[in-house]
């Protein structure tokens, strides 16, 4: 495995900026007007990537699956709701194409095989495996002989059932980039793992991330500091939108705070300062804000210095701090006061 992948032509790993993805999933509501503002306010907010979720009842459902949380009003069965959920080809096809002239990577969930095939038709730059589907190898199988990179959630998986599913796609030879996640909505801080992405860091040799889904914009930020290659948030115009996942989602003004954190990331990141030469750059300022040795009090000329007799004062260019034990003994030539600092010209020659 390599630390890199490529998606639409763009590095993910290290030595890169971190690729943020906009996860919208079933955040529309079925509204393909709405599906298509999520682009928009992404695209806006500085996202990289935006990702659906394509769910085909039919093929991945039955009248036995509950729901994960009871919010709607509208479907008496999940199976209903992601019927309403589904787009046509047509419908996918325009979604993506909106994404990629607003200059972000377009990117879909499949939860079946026959949605990996309805998505494989209108091309797809990485296949994003979603926590649930950490068994499915109908779906992982379908989605590796495209030769599009997987991006594996990890949420529900056991860190045995992780490396499994890495032989899998490394066997069958496509590049992966793993993303610890938590499967609870929202997941508290306390459950958030980043130390789980040093973990797989480590023992997996390949883009690592965060796809959260605690609400807050405060596991982002410390992913993005602490080098993580990818992050994904769902995402909500508002805190009081109607969804399942609204408590699990930033707002698109976080999601631009985000994407500023990891612009500046990579600006502090890509310019490695010499301190010295820093230094040298900053003498004006060391003048400014560096200190000289001044008069405690009105001292009048021939008076013999004391080391009681002086403090230090801004700025610097008289006597330095460090050289009062040399003027310990020595002469005032002039009457000086404690509003000026003290330079070499105050002092007697030695030995008069």
């Amino acid at each position: 495995m390599v630390n890199t992948v490529s998606i639409s032509g763009r590095k993910v790993g290290t030595g890169h900026p971190a690729l943020v993805i906009a996860e919208v999933a079933q955040a529309h509501d079925g509204s393909l007007d709405m599906a298509h503002a999520f682009i928009d306010a992404a695209a806006d907010s500085g996202a990289d990537a935006i990702k659906f979720q394509t769910h085909l009842a039919a093929a991945e459902s039955s009248l036995d699956e509950p729901f994960r949380t009871e919010f709607s009003r509208l479907d008496e069965t999940r199976y209903q709701y992601w019927q309403r959920m589904e787009f046509t080809l047509q419908q996918w096809q325009g979604l993506a194409t909106h994404a990629q002239e607003r200059g972000l990577v377009f990117l879909s969930s499949a939860f079946s095989v026959a949605a990996v095939e309805l998505l494989q038709r209108i091309g797809m730059a990485a296949w994003k495996v979603g926590s649930g589907e950490f068994a499915s190898r109908d779906v992982w199988r379908a989605m590796a002989e495209t030769g599009a990179p997987i991006l594996l959630s990890t949420g529900m998986a056991t860190k045995a059932e992780i490396a499994e599913a890495v032989a899998f796609f490394q066997a069958m030879g496509s590049p992966v980039a793993l993303m610890q996640c938590t499967s609870a909505y929202p997941t508290p801080l306390e459950g958030v793992g980043l130390n789980v992405i040093d973990e797989l860091r480590g023992e997996f040799h390949c883009p690592i991330g965060l796809s959260d889904h605690s609400g807050s914009i405060f596991p982002g930020l410390a992913a993005l500091a602490r080098g993580a290659d990818l992050l994904e948030v769902h995402v909500t115009f508002h805190r009081k939108m109607f969804g399942p996942d609204v408590v699990a989602s930033v707002t698109f003004d976080e999601l631009k705070m985000l994407c500023q954190m990891r612009h500046a990331l990579g600006i502090m990141a890509s310019n490695p300062v010499d301190k010295d030469a820093m230094a040298e750059m900053l003498q004006s300022a060391r003048k400014v804000f560096g200190k000289s040795l001044a008069p405690v009090r009105a001292l009048s000329k021939g008076t013999v210095l004391i080391p009681e007799m002086v403090v230090t004062r801004k700025p610097s260019g008289g006597i330095p701090p460090d050289a009062i034990e040399q003027i310990s003994g020595r002469r005032l030539a002039r009457d000086v006061m404690p509003d000026r600092i003290l330079r070499w010209s105050d002092l007697m020659e030695e030995g008069t």
